[in-house]
């Protein structure tokens, strides 16, 4: 099992930044890939930002790549999304996700069997 918990969400104006974090703790080691997704009220909950635990190979949706930046730090088993030139339209809120078998498709949900419970991001215009 695997446990995940997010922070860092808030409340911005637009162009502003935020750091989210997400702390793994129990069977680590065994993680293929880590991942943030978000839904917004009514849309459906889509990928932002993937890693490959080993390798560090990212992946990005269009919407965020050039201003949102995924790292994970190994040693405290920690995952982060740095949120740069936040829009309103990434007003969401923000899971991360964790999975233990390795994905070509790492921004889709069905990916990943171990989620946090989430942390609101609004962004004001």
């Amino acid at each position: 099992q695997v446990q995940l918990v997010e922070s860092g969400g808030g409340s911005v104006q637009a162009g502003g930044s935020l750091r989210l974090s997400c702390a793994a703790s129990g069977y680590t080691s065994s993680l293929a890939s880590m991942s943030w997704f978000r839904q917004a009220p009514g849309n459906e909950r889509e990928g932002v930002a993937s890693i490959y635990t080993s390798g560090g190979g990212t992946r990005y949706a269009g919407s965020v790549k050039g201003r949102f930046t995924i790292s994970q730090d190994t040693a405290t088993n920690t995952m982060y999304l740095q949120m740069n030139t936040l829009k309103p339209d990434d007003t969401a809120m923000y899971y991360c996700a964790a999975a233990m078998s390795f994905s070509w498709y790492p921004l889709m949900p069905s990916a990943y069997k171990y989620w946090g419970q989430g942390t609101q991001v609004t962004v004001s215009s």
